[in-house]
């Protein structure tokens, strides 16, 4: 039996509150919404019940804001891809903020499975007003557990539509992209953190936040296995491959929290999910 879940979420301000009005239809939904930070921020757990994705299953998730909304969507564990028979396993979310909207979509890792046929779609549309800051940290199989990726494949797409694109098919079995010194060089988790805003932000702007991201970098572990880049004048992003999960997971959380007080002036507050 396959899945095809729907959630959409439509965050609005409301007698000064930011509020998530959301629909959800199959095993997928919403577990609360919480207010660490006050009434201008609503944080939001995304919860899956059946706890992955096998072939032929389907997340789809609509997120809307506008006026001076401000949504935080996590979730409580990682979004496991299984062993596919031959269908794909799709996740896909399309983001759009109007207005002054503002949206931190941070879920935790995307792990997939040996022999798993998966794809993981995002498409952000923004404003000229609104702002938008997330990550993608994938995982490729258990190495911990002995656990190798070493059959199937994994579809990355990630679009903010006429501004940029990334997309790429990682093929197990493709050893010079999966080991070669030009590929992963057998890392098997990768990442990325990427700040976008509906119009060009200004060069001082940009420029701040790419040292104090280097600055970050420069004390950790990872500093040699991590870039951070303006692609255009309405995108930051940093990429990171590492080992495992959890030092590309601290580099991001990291970069995330002095980037959140450079470009909004808010402390780091962290959804209270990651250490439980």
């Amino acid at each position: 039996m396959t899945w095809h879940a729907q959630l959409d979420i439509d965050y609005q301000v409301e007698s000064d509150r930011t509020v998530a009005r959301y629909r959800h239809n199959g095993p997928l939904r919403v577990l609360q919404s919480l207010y660490p930070e006050g009434d201008a921020i609503c944080h939001n757990v995304l919860v899956h019940p059946p706890g992955g994705l096998v072939g032929g299953d389907t997340l789809e998730m609509t997120i809307a804001a506008s006026g001076t909304a401000h949504g935080l969507i996590t979730t409580p564990g990682a979004t496991r891809f299984y062993r596919s028979l031959g269908e794909s396993a799709v996740q896909r979310a399309s983001i759009t903020l109007h207005d002054q909207a503002r949206l931190e979509w941070l879920p935790q890792e995307a792990i997939c499975h040996n022999a798993c046929l998966a794809e993981n779609h995002l498409r952000i549309a923004l404003g000229p007003e609104a702002e938008f800051m997330g990550w993608d940290i994938t995982a490729l199989g258990l190495p911990s557990a002995q656990l190798p990726f070493d059959a199937g494949h994994f579809l990355q797409h990630i679009e903010v539509p006429g501004i940029w694109l990334e997309r790429g098919l990682l093929q197990a079995t493709d050893h010079c992209l999966m080991n070669g010194p030009l590929g992963l060089a057998g890392r098997r988790c990768l990442a990325s953190l990427f700040f976008v805003s509906g119009s060009p932000l200004a060069r001082e702007r940009r420029a701040q936040a790419l040292e104090l991201a280097r600055q970050v970098m420069t004390n950790h572990a990872l500093q040699h296995m991590a870039g951070v880049t303006c692609p255009n004048e309405q995108v930051m992003v940093l990429r990171v491959l590492a080992p495992l999960v959890e030092p590309a997971t601290d580099l991001l959380r990291q970069v995330w929290q002095v980037w959140r007080r450079h470009f909004w002036q808010l402390p780091a507050a962290m959804p209270r999910i990651w250490s439980t």
